[in-house]
């Protein structure tokens, strides 16, 4: 489970870096709400979006599904989640040929997975 703290611990510094980043290209373009029709601003909205429509949800099944599933299936898909988002959003900002593609691909996977994991779990737990 220590994967999945520095993983969970890290995405949030990354939603940090990117919260930062919309709010220093708003002072830098005057641009105080919205995204002023500027494309570079509608990118670090959107990057920061997605993250935060994401993110949150792939990690608390990620989270749900440790105690039934161990330490490796846990640590994979932190792994994967982690990379997938530095990945998504160096690619919504320019700095990663594909990021995005390949960032939104690995994210899905692990909404996927986790949450297949967690609905398998469902049925086969026992109740007290």
């Amino acid at each position: 489970m220590p994967v999945f703290f520095v993983c969970a611990g890290l995405l949030g510094l990354l939603a940090v870096s990117l919260s930062v980043s919309v709010g220093r290209l708003r002072m830098q373009k005057k641009i105080y709400l919205g995204d002023g029709g500027d494309p570079e601003m509608l990118s670090a909205i959107r990057a920061h979006g997605n993250f935060m429509e994401y993110v949150p949800l792939c990690l608390a099944l990620i989270y749900f599904a440790s105690d039934y599933y161990g330490y490796w299936p846990v640590a994979i898909a932190s792994l994967v989640l982690l990379i997938s988002r530095v990945l998504h959003a160096g690619g919504l900002l320019g700095f990663i040929p594909l990021g995005r593609t390949i960032g939104a691909t690995g994210t899905t996977i692990v909404l996927a997975a986790a949450s297949a994991m967690c609905v398998y779990a469902g049925f086969t737990l026992k109740q007290f």
